[in-house]
């Protein structure tokens, strides 16, 4: 329980970040999880491309309102792009 008026503040603060920051973590996993479905499905790498590019944008979001570090958003992209060259081999990078 916070005990000063600044602590108080402080808890209203992360209360407010973390709603918002739940909000656009799923946002970004259910991105994520539309191109893994496409590749598991066996979509052609063209219709594909939108999902991923949708995928990469919202990455790039959470990146720049600091739901993830930079590294991390780097890494979820390269990984995602990854699973998709696998399974497509390694053409366009869609993004």
């Amino acid at each position: 329980m916070p005990n000063t008026k600044s602590a108080k503040k402080r808890a209203r603060q992360a209360e407010r970040r973390r709603i918002r920051n739940k909000a656009i973590r799923s946002y970004t996993k259910t991105m994520v999880k539309k191109v893994v479905k496409g590749v598991d499905e066996g979509i052609p790498r063209d219709e594909l491309e939108e999902r991923i590019r949708a995928a990469i944008k919202a990455i790039d979001k959470a990146v720049s309102k600091g739901v993830y570090h930079r590294n991390e958003g780097a890494r979820r992209k390269s990984r995602l792009m990854a699973y998709v060259n696998k399974h497509y081999g390694s053409g366009e990078r869609g993004a």
